[in-house]
């Protein structure tokens, strides 16, 4: 297990959320696509994520760099998580899923 590399935002409205966060951050987005908005902070990734309410996601979720997602989830299950979004491929051979823990804090998890 590695530090948190990704911190993902859901929002409700793109474009403003573009605005906070760019004037929050100081800096232009990397990526700038209708499902992902995301900025490199001194090697952090904070991004934006329009669809994140309907992917269960209830505020920043911290994202986890893992080296066998399958076996991570079910360990954090068996630990008392209840998954949120199952194991999903989101292209760049990256694979992404999202458990709660028992006070329903989101925890991201990140292979590839």
């Amino acid at each position: 297990m590695s530090a948190v590399n990704t911190l993902i935002y859901p929002v409700a409205d793109l474009a403003s959320a573009k605005k906070v966060f760019g004037a929050l951050l100081g800096t232009e987005p990397h990526t700038d696509q209708p499902y992902y908005v995301g900025y490199n902070v001194d090697g952090q990734e904070i991004a934006l994520d329009p669809n994140g309410h309907r992917k269960g996601l209830t505020g920043g979720t911290p994202y986890w760099s893992v080296d066998d997602l399958e076996a991570t989830v079910t360990s954090l299950v068996e630990a008392g998580a209840t998954v949120k979004q199952g194991a999903t491929n989101v292209g760049g051979g990256r694979t992404v899923a999202v458990v709660a823990d028992t006070d329903g804090n989101m925890i991201g998890l990140m292979q590839g």
